[in-house]
């Protein structure tokens, strides 16, 4: 009964809501375990019959079970997809889901870099090698752009607009947004160009990649890891450091320097603000000072 409502969904989100292909395994596999908690309490309904009551009590079941707050929050946005989804196709006339809560999530704030550690990061790096050139290049960028590690390793050279200081950038869910690029890794990205690339021989399906390996293939999203775990090393530092720190540290920097949170949520590609928010956690040693330089009350 459920797998025509599933095939249904599955095409939902990969054609209208363009959502990579984890996702949307994620969110059939939340559905896969609402099913089978139908199944193992002799409550087989449909979409139509399931309401708010039945929804709490398998939230319960899978909190029984061992999910953890962020797997049960996860596996509730799964939900809530599935019956916008059973709305907009007339499967079903009311959402059950409206008042579903989410359990309650403890934001961790990532480690963030100074301008000086992401600096000596950069300073680690052997330029008397080729690959040192490409990973100067990527860093500078990653730094200057804020970009996820996927979004790095498929930087299209038909998507640099350096002569106007901007990159086209491909997202999650395929969504494409320009981004400025400073001049430092606009200057790397061309001697990178222009002294190394051009001896590789792109593979096949590569030639309009930017960041190449030595046998001319697109680079992985592990290899970045690495590259920049060997260099956090070298650079003596002992924060835990992943490409995702680039970003988090872009965003923190622009965000204590004063930038507009909607400007900053453009830069990222966040599809909601209350993503974003997360960067306006400041430390109290800025905050300290941030009030003793104006506020003229404050002593």
């Amino acid at each position: 009964m459920w797998e025509s409502y599933k095939k249904g969904f599955k095409a939902y989100l990969q054609l209208e809501k363009s959502l990579a292909e984890n996702s949307v395994e994620a969110y059939l596999a939340d559905m896969e375990k609402l099913t089978a908690y139908l199944q193992v309490s002799n409550q087989m309904k449909t979409p139509e019959q399931v309401a708010l009551k039945d929804l709490q009590h398998f939230i319960q079941w899978a909190a029984g079970l061992g999910l953890t707050a962020s797997s049960q929050a996860r596996m509730i946005s799964g939900i809530k997809q599935f019956y916008r989804f059973c709305l907009l196709e007339n499967i079903t006339k009311t959402d059950p889901t409206a008042l579903l809560e989410a359990p309650k999530l403890k934001r961790s704030l990532p480690d963030v870099l100074n301008f000086e550690e992401i600096e000596s990061m950069i300073n680690s790096i052997d330029l008397s090698k080729d690959e040192g050139g490409r990973n100067k290049a990527i860093l500078e960028t990653m730094y200057s752009c804020g970009l996820r590690v996927s979004e790095v390793v498929n930087l299209k050279l038909s998507s640099l607009y350096l002569d106007v200081g901007f990159i086209r950038v491909i997202g999650k869910g395929n969504k494409e947004r320009l981004v400025p690029i400073g001049s430092s890794a606009t200057k790397y990205i061309r001697i990178y160009n222009k002294d190394i690339r051009i001896h590789l021989a792109p593979r096949k399906d590569n030639e309009d990649i930017l960041f190449l390996n030595r046998r001319g293939s697109k680079l992985s999203r592990v290899m970045i890891f690495y590259i920049i775990k060997d260099l956090a090393k070298k650079a003596g530092l002992t924060k835990n450091i992943s490409p995702h720190t680039f970003r988090h540290s872009f965003a923190t920097h622009l965000v204590e320097g004063g930038a507009d949170l909607r400007a900053v949520q453009e830069m990222l590609g966040h599809e909601s603000i209350t993503t974003t928010e997360i960067y306006t956690h400041l430390d109290r040693e800025y905050l300290r000072k941030t009030l003793e330089k104006f506020h003229p009350g404050f002593r």
